[in-house]
């Protein structure tokens, strides 16, 4: 049963914004033998690994968000400092809150969903929240082997640290990835203009991998007009 699930896994990190230390979803974590680290987050709620955070919120949040506008902006935010953003929407009743079209609430969702192409968990309560986090941490951690990331915390104040956050904002580079780049290459500048046949060279990074760098990094976008 769900509630004797508890010290399932060792190891499980999870970064949680301050202000959700007052939900049940961190207790829930704990007792998943996960461990919680506070963080005053600049974006989301959780991160998940060096690529997946997670906004957490009430269907009286949710509604409240979207009428005053700020989800989608929240969200944008979250899209653009993480590769996998997560909406996790939690409770029942959606549609029943408040006195509003249930349209307009599934033209916000659609909104989220296509437009921001970030994808929504409905969640029944705080421990089917707290559930959903540790699995995609453990997915995350354990069977992909990734890191929690630097990016979305507070702006990073030694020149290394901004190094290596600049670094972990390329695809496929976590943040021992950027350690290992810095470390071969000495500045991101000869990061950036590393060929392809060097970036191979460093412990982690393939053919597909260097490529994709290389196309990032070298390619103008044409913009149409």
């Amino acid at each position: 049963m769900e509630k004797q699930e508890i010290l399932e896994e060792e190891g499980i990190v999870v970064f949680a914004d301050n202000r959700e230390f007052r939900s049940n979803v961190v207790k829930e974590l704990a007792r998943k033998n996960c461990k919680v680290k506070p963080k005053q987050l600049e974006v989301g709620d959780y991160i998940l690994s060096d690529r997946v955070a997670v906004e957490r919120k009430s269907c009286n949040d949710f509604l409240s968000s979207v009428f005053s506008n700020n989800i989608f902006g929240q969200l944008q935010d979250l899209k653009d400092s993480f590769e996998k953003p997560v909406l996790i929407i939690e409770g029942d009743g959606l549609y029943g809150k408040r006195d509003v079209h249930p349209n307009s609430i599934r033209g916000a969702v659609a909104s989220i969903g296509i437009d921001l192409s970030i994808p929504i968990i409905w969640t029944e309560s705080e421990e089917d929240t707290a559930s959903f986090l540790f699995w995609i941490a453990k997915r995350e951690q354990k069977e992909e082997e990734r890191s929690i990331s630097i990016r979305g915390e507070r702006k990073p104040s030694t020149l290394e640290d901004q190094q290596l956050f600049l670094l972990a904002g390329l695809p496929s580079v976590d943040t021992k990835m950027s350690k290992r780049l810095l470390d071969r290459f000495g500045t991101p500048e000869n990061v950036f203009t590393a060929t392809e046949d060097k970036l191979r060279g460093v412990d982690g990074i393939g053919k597909k991998t260097a490529k994709k760098l290389r196309k990032v990094l070298s390619e103008r976008v044409e913009k149409d007009g």
